[in-house]
């Protein structure tokens, strides 16, 4: 450490983590979602809820987002490990809890988190600080993306077997690349193991969404390019699902927004819903 201080994890992580603990703190029964680990994580202030992106009702739509996204994914490895597939790998993992929420499940995975150096230091000094530690099967792979490291390599150096199935998550994470490192992220994962699901979010195109939520999505849009983090890429559904099958996969599914809000959000009351323009592409290889 050389007593240099931990840069924590981004603005980005950071604000997925408190909106899911906002989820189960604000949002009545049946919560899609229940995570308040990150929120211990984060230890923020008590004032947190006050934050301009935490506001209960304009964010609401990227709250449920972001807990319709999680919950899909957990599903999903809850499927494949009931088909004896045993590893899963996050990319861009940020904050994620999976492992520490649900170890009845997790013990019989091997799960491998993938994100920069400095936020898996910080997280593992959070998660034995907290007294939860890191877990057995749990690996926390660091990645410098900047200096051009390769992140199946840093897996393998980790423990992964790419000869072997495996679920692969990548939300929010798409629309930051260009298109050049989309296919090859595609590609790399399209090579793994037989059985290998993928399961990655995308942002539509502008026309694309719907026209009342438009002008807010480009709000964030150019909230994001002043932060320094623009929004690069993006893709209709026909464009993903090509970009899949040209990448090698067998078969490629696309899941969107409404059949999300079908699984998680039809019989809620409140009004909660996954605000538009996030989409999933669901391959396998």
């Amino acid at each position: 450490m050389n007593g240099k201080p931990i840069i924590g994890p981004d603005a980005t992580a950071v604000r997925v983590a408190l909106w899911r603990a906002m989820h189960a703190q604000i949002d009545p029964l049946p919560h899609v979602l229940e995570d308040e680990i990150g929120l211990q994580l984060i230890a923020p202030d008590e004032g947190w809820k006050n934050r301009p992106d935490m506001h209960p009702q304009g964010t609401s739509g990227y709250r449920a987002s972001i807990v319709g996204r999680a919950r899909f994914i957990e599903d999903l490895v809850l499927e494949q490990a009931s088909r004896g597939v045993n590893q899963y790998v996050i990319l861009g993992a940020g904050l994620d809890t999976f492992v520490q929420r649900r170890p009845e499940v997790t013990s019989r995975l091997r799960v491998f988190e993938v994100d920069r150096p400095a936020t898996q230091e910080w997280k593992r000094r959070r998660l034995t600080q907290l007294g939860l530690g890191i877990a057995d099967n749990l690996r926390l792979v660091p990645v410098d993306f900047e200096a051009g490291e390769l992140w199946l390599e840093k897996l393998t150096a980790h423990g992964f077997d790419a000869s072997k199935p495996a679920v692969i998550a990548s939300t929010g994470v798409s629309m930051y690349l260009t298109m050049d490192a989309n296919q090859a992220t595609l590609r790399q994962i399209a090579s793994l193991g037989t059985g290998s699901t993928l399961a990655m979010t995308f942002l539509l195109p502008l026309d694309l969404l719907d026209a009342v939520e438009r002008p807010q999505h480009q709000m964030v849009y150019e909230r994001a390019q002043a932060a320094g983090t623009p929004f690069i890429s993006f893709f209709s559904p026909s464009e993903m699902l090509a970009l899949a099958r040209e990448a090698g996969f067998r078969a490629v599914q696309h899941v969107s927004r409404s059949e999300i809000i079908q699984r998680y959000f039809s019989s809620r009351t409140d009004g909660l819903r996954p605000a538009s323009g996030e989409e999933f592409l669901v391959a396998s290889t």
